[in-house]
């Protein structure tokens, strides 16, 4: 796979010294619209962007981002709208890069190859399928490098290091930690040393592979983890959103306001 715009990114933070900030939002939150809003105001601060297409029974999510796809689901935002999103926001910032996420299910119904057609004809740079693991996932990750769409591998505290090795020789330009058994937006069950202990044993096996940490990165925590390549901000977002809809005042201002201070904690 030639050298893509995910990697390109975290060379260019590697040079900065500083980890790359990458943020999940769901396509549709609050209203399709909005989403687009937010992710045009909170791309002046993030390095890469996950955009999640919706499914009504998100296996791996806590209640945060759960209350931001039920708000997206009864906007009646579908895979279509989620690709017009994508495509909207890469024309208008083609250096960013971004990530679909999301479950298999919808993969499997559109077909492959034509999700993957649709991710490229919308400039998506890569793909995370939250329930798609390896090696189940070898084909499919085969069929988005020839497309030249990053799929990206996820470990676990629980991955063996047999396994580990296997998984990070298969990736592509990102792999993706997820930091602790739980499902999104849990508080950390473990100190950001201990997680910082394991994600270096990651780091050992090959260096040269960019490896996020996701799943517990709040405002008080995301200072402690300056040293990885990356950390993933999702749940905190949906959050944000879903005071300020209660506030009644703009999601996409006050998201925009906590991206940059969350931007500051990691310089």
């Amino acid at each position: 796979m030639k050298s893509s715009l995910i990697d390109f990114t975290f060379k260019k933070c590697r040079k900065e010294k500083r980890p790359a900030l990458i943020t999940f939002t769901v396509a549709g939150d609050n209203t399709k619209k909005n989403s687009l809003k937010i992710l045009n105001s909170i791309s002046k601060y993030v390095d890469i962007l996950e955009l999640s297409f919706l499914h009504n029974c998100p296996i791996a999510d806590g209640g945060q981002i759960q209350n931001s796809t039920y708000r997206s689901l009864e906007n009646g935002t579908t895979l279509k709208d989620t690709f017009k999103i994508a495509k909207s926001f890469k024309n208008k910032n083609p250096q960013k890069p971004l990530i679909l996420m999301g479950y298999y299910n919808l993969i499997y119904q559109s077909g492959e190859n034509n999700f993957i057609k649709n991710c490229k004809s919308s400039k998506v740079d890569g793909l995370i399928v939250v329930d798609l693991p390896w090696p189940e996932n070898k084909i499919f990750a085969e069929k988005c490098k020839k497309k030249s769409i990053s799929f990206v591998q996820l470990l676990s505290p629980t991955t063996s290091k047999v396994r580990m090795k296997k998984i990070i020789k298969d990736s592509h330009d990102m792999i993706y930690y997820i930091s602790m058994l739980s499902t999104t937006g849990g508080k950390l069950k473990i100190p950001p040393k201990k997680i910082l202990e394991n994600y270096s044993k990651i780091k050992k096996i090959n260096k040269n592979k960019n490896c996020v940490i996701g799943f517990g990165i709040t405002n008080n925590t995301i200072g402690s983890f300056k040293k990885a390549d990356g950390v993933v901000v999702g749940s905190e977002i949906c959050k944000e959103i879903t005071k300020s809809l209660k506030k009644r005042q703009n999601p996409v201002t006050n998201v925009n306001k906590m991206v940059k201070k969350m931007k500051d904690k990691i310089l």
